[in-house]
């Protein structure tokens, strides 16, 4: 059976997406390193944009129902840039949410059926958090 194959700008954006969001991760880490998250979001813009192509990104970025989350992404990055890190993360974070939310179900599912990480997604205290991110009704759930 053949498996689909995937171009090395692909390859490359998912590395360098992969990248971003561990410099990023290392910035907050070391206390709001500015260089380090202004090199973790080009790395991050760049990984997107070579993973869907430069003109799916911007029009991802810039649609109607999207121009909040960007403007809170975009402007978290600029105050990153110009010395305020902490308030700069947190737009950043809240612009992230709004425009990545709808990937967050997807993506749980996807981590659930992976060997390590799904151990601990299924973990009682840890499945109750990925329950609310999915949407699902934790009410009606069996304890």
């Amino acid at each position: 059976m053949a498996e689909p194959m995937i171009s090395d700008f692909k390859k490359i954006g998912i590395g360098l997406t992969g990248f971003g969001m561990g410099f990023t991760f290392l910035g907050v880490l070391l206390l709001f390193d500015k260089s380090l998250l202004a090199m973790g979001n080009v790395m991050f813009l760049s990984g997107v944009g070579l993973i869907i192509g430069a003109q799916r990104a911007v029009r991802f970025f810039f649609t109607r129902k999207r121009y909040k989350g960007s403007a809170f992404f975009f402007g978290g990055m600029t105050l990153v840039l110009v010395g305020w890190p902490i308030i700069g993360i947190c737009l950043e974070a809240w612009g992230f949410v709004n425009l990545f939310g709808d990937f967050f179900p997807v993506a749980l599912t996807f981590m659930q059926n992976m060997p390590v990480i799904g151990n601990i997604l299924a973990m009682p205290a840890v499945q109750q958090v990925v329950d609310r991110l999915m949407g699902l009704n934790t009410k009606d759930a069996p304890v």
